[in-house]
């Protein structure tokens, strides 16, 4: 779970060791620790967050000598092979059981299965050990794979939003793929376009994408994150309507 957020419910929060760099997927930010120490105590000027950062860690911090300062070259980050990955197979809904009862436990199992498939593949990493997996799956705009199941969500490639076409004139967006699963549910007659966000992130493109639609409905978490985000879509194009009061009382 993102520590930045105290809204993050579902785990965003992403670790590379081996760099030594972080990513908030929710927030679509990242950097290095000092990054991590000035989006975590944004009141603390630079000198207090290197106290901060030696308290936490119990370290020493040397400033070196102000008449002799130490030269050190600052260390390079050492390039390393990030894991590759390969689709080994795309079948029909209905051929895995596991996934089968995941859509079933979500409430969205003979929900537009048309539109999504079981994704079979293996991430090999810089040792070509692989590790198998699969997954629910939905092709984005630039035809990668986003991927879901119990524990993962996920991409195969470039994020970026789903955009369903449907009534040229109408447009319902949804932060996720799966709300949008449950409102299709109870409103299986609405011919809306759709477009899911699959990330906040690519909240921009959605306000791009979305200028020539008349009415817009927007259905997004009720959580600081995507009231935030419905208020930016609003700002951007007074005309839609934020209509996650269905939901009133849940997150999404």
């Amino acid at each position: 779970l993102s520590m930045l957020r105290s809204s993050d419910t579902e785990p965003s929060f992403c670790v590379n060791e081996n760099l030594g760099v972080w990513y908030d997927h929710g927030k679509g930010q990242g950097g290095d620790l000092i990054d991590f120490a000035r989006a975590y105590w944004k009141q603390l000027d630079f000198p207090q967050l290197l106290q901060k950062i030696a308290e936490v860690c119990n370290i020493t911090i040397d400033y070196g000598s102000p008449e002799q300062p130490e030269k050190k070259s600052r260390p390079r980050l050492k390039a390393i092979k990030l894991p590759n990955y390969k689709i080994e197979e795309i079948k029909p809904l209905g051929n895995n059981q596991v996934l089968t009862n995941y859509l079933m436990s979500r409430g969205v199992w003979g929900v537009a299965n048309d539109q999504l498939k079981e994704i079979y593949y293996y991430v090999e990493d810089e040792k070509h050990l692989r590790k198998h997996y699969f997954a629910i799956g939905w092709l984005n705009q630039f035809k990668a794979w986003e991927l879901r199941n119990k524990y993962f969500k996920g991409c195969l490639g470039k994020k970026t939003l789903t955009i369903i076409p449907g009534d040229p004139l109408k447009l319902a967006v949804f932060e996720g793929y799966m709300n949008y699963l449950s409102w299709k549910r109870y409103y299986p007659a609405e011919g809306h376009t759709i477009i899911s966000l699959n990330s906040l992130v690519n909240l921009p493109q959605a306000i791009s994408a979305s200028g020539t639609y008349q009415d817009i409905s927007l259905y997004l978490a009720h959580d600081q994150a995507g009231r935030e985000a419905t208020v930016a879509f609003l700002n951007a194009l007074p005309h839609a309507t934020d209509a996650s009061g269905i939901y009133e009382g849940f997150n999404d």
